[in-house]
């Protein structure tokens, strides 16, 4: 009996195959939603929603923010679906979007403090605390910063960016955003050791 399940060089074969097919398929429905077509513009939608949601879920507090933050994020990538260079991958494009769109909606809507202030302690992350949580729950102890705080944090954990970056995108200074950032990941060890309390204690009762 034949064995029909890709394997070896074929199934390398396959998924390169299945890529370019959806390479294709993606490239066509940006080429149709950029002539404005609605259907390629709701697929697009469907198909990139989780994955703008969950950075948008980075930089909220609720499922609230973090829906608003994503519907602006595809307004905006809608309306500057022209400006982007097809011969780029599309994700990376749409992710900077996003984060766009949620560095808009703290200033919109949010406080970020512009000035430094002096911190006379060590706000270090204990590693060993935080492997104890898996990652949609470190999402959560995210979400529970302040806004200025969380949106630091996951600027420069996150996503990657220097904290020079950070200062011009948010228009703060870098010794702000370098406090901020010390202020975040103490107030992440805290929420984590107080969280690694309360579940022990529940254990116990039980």
């Amino acid at each position: 009996m034949h064995n029909y399940l890709p394997g070896g060089n074929l199934c390398k074969k396959y998924h390169v195959l299945a890529g370019r097919l959806y390479k294709m398929s993606e490239q066509k429905l940006i080429d149709k939603a950029l002539n404005g077509k609605r259907y390629a513009q709701n697929e697009l939608y469907k198909i990139y929603y989780p994955y703008v949601y969950t950075i948008a879920l980075r930089y909220s507090s609720s499922a609230e923010e973090s829906q608003e933050i994503t519907h602006d994020a595809f307004i905006k990538a809608f309306g500057k679906l022209d400006k982007y260079n097809q011969s780029q991958p599309f994700k990376p494009w749409l992710r900077r979007i996003t984060i766009n769109a949620a560095i808009d909606y703290y200033r919109k809507y949010q406080s970020v403090p512009k000035t430094l202030e002096i911190i006379d302690y060590d706000a270090s992350v204990d590693n060993e605390i935080l492997e104890k949580f898996d990652a949609e729950q470190i999402l959560e102890l995210i979400s529970r910063l302040s806004p200025a705080y969380r949106v630091v944090f996951s600027l420069f954990v996150i996503e990657g960016y220097s904290h020079q970056e950070i200062a011009e995108m948010l228009e703060i200074s870098v010794g702000a955003s370098k406090s901020n950032l010390s202020k975040a990941k103490a107030n992440l060890r805290e929420l984590a050791t107080n969280e690694l309390g309360i579940t022990k204690k529940m254990a116990h009762e039980q």
